[in-house]
């Protein structure tokens, strides 16, 4: 994978539609982090802070690795069913907008939690409706020969009501987990998110015959 661009500063319109899409399901893991994408947002409200009950055990602190949209993944177009692709013939445009993200380091294992804003445009031949959108986020650690380290594929249902051109979707990815690597090897950790229309299907086991 290379290298991306940062997401675009999103625009304070529509602050009250896309605020009550931050309202996720009530886990503590999600709460903080859409504290951080909505102060992130629109200015208002912290992450709370956790201090640890024991400073001897109290994890250590790590480089935080950035978030970066990916090269070319940046957007989606959803086309009518069966029309060829062209502007005129888009149903939907999806892009990506913030990103925020968390860490922790325990026991020799870092947990991230990423967030995603962006919204679904309506486009020529589009209307109301369910708006497919596969998301991937994945880990790499860049040099001169990029190395993967995880890699996580979200599949999001936004739905488009009538009358309603523009929607807004947050994802909170809960648990990216990889191992602590060793000296400053995270400082070269990138988390790369982006569309990924045609995720790659898992591999059929084969069945073995059994020896009568």
């Amino acid at each position: 994978m290379t290298a991306g661009t940062t997401a675009p500063t999103l625009t304070r319109i529509g602050a009250a539609a896309i605020a009550a899409t931050l309202l996720l399901p009530s886990q503590a893991g999600a709460q903080s982090i859409s504290d951080k994408l909505n102060s992130w947002f629109f200015g208002g409200g912290s992450s709370p802070q956790q201090t640890p009950s024991n400073t001897d055990n109290a994890p250590p602190d790590i480089e935080c690795p950035g978030v970066e949209v990916r090269n070319g993944a940046s957007t989606l177009a959803i086309n009518a069913p069966g029309a060829e692709a062209s502007p005129m013939n888009t149903r939907y445009q999806v892009t990506i907008g913030q990103l925020a993200r968390e860490c922790a380091a325990l026991g020799g294992v870092v947990t991230m939690r990423v967030g995603v804003q962006g919204r679904v445009l309506l486009g020529p031949a589009g209307g109301p409706g369910q708006v497919d959108v596969p998301l991937r986020l994945a880990v790499v650690q860049e040099g001169p020969e990029p190395k993967p380290i995880v890699s996580k594929f979200a599949r999001l249902s936004v739905a488009v009501p009538p009358g309603q051109t523009a929607v807004p979707f947050v994802h909170v990815e809960q648990d990216v987990t990889f191992p602590l690597p060793r000296g400053n090897l995270i400082e070269a950790y990138v988390v790369y998110v982006g569309f990924d229309p045609a995720p790659p299907k898992p591999e059929r086991k084969h069945k073995t015959k059994k020896k009568q």
